[in-house]
């Protein structure tokens, strides 16, 4: 029931957002990254071949330091794997992911030397159907504007 009612409010805010051209509207942008797309399908063929099926995945135009909360809706007992490719130029990435209750269920971080610096995958079983929310972030001495990111949810289906 709580979900439904969050749920709910959740839409109307989105709904009301839109109806008023007053307000400015944050729309998430794609990007292209020629090095990233190839990074992402050489990890969905090593995926696949573990049992893995794509359930969402998008490229996201990011900002040095900033988060990219995303909402995925995910089922109890289910074995997921998700991952993070951001920009080579970026020195630090961060994912953390969330359950409904708002309680951290995962922390990675990585550094631009690490092997597979700007990727960062791991596997989630929810203990409950609900949403989750996951927030990339990635640091950029640059301070580049036009980060690009790339986030894949996989599913395990064998």
């Amino acid at each position: 029931m709580k979900n439904l009612i969050t749920l709910s409010c959740i839409l109307a805010l989105a709904f009301l957002g839109q109806s008023s051209s007053a307000q400015n509207v944050i729309k998430q942008n794609a990007c292209s990254s020629t090095a990233i797309l190839q990074q992402a399908d050489s990890i969905k063929k090593i995926l696949a071949k573990q049992g893995f099926e794509v359930v969402k995945e998008a490229s996201m135009q990011m900002e040095s330091e900033y988060e990219m909360p995303v909402i995925v809706p995910l089922t109890q007992g289910s074995w997921y794997q998700f991952v993070f490719i951001g920009d080579m130029s970026s020195k630090l990435y961060e994912v953390r992911m969330f359950d409904w209750n708002e309680k951290q269920v995962v922390y990675q971080k990585k550094y631009w030397g690490d092997v597979d610096g700007n990727v960062i995958s791991y596997s989630y079983i929810p203990q409950f159907s609900e949403y989750h929310m996951i927030k990339p972030v990635q640091v950029n001495n640059k301070k580049k504007k036009d980060l690009c990111g790339y986030g894949m949810l996989l599913k395990k289906t064998e």
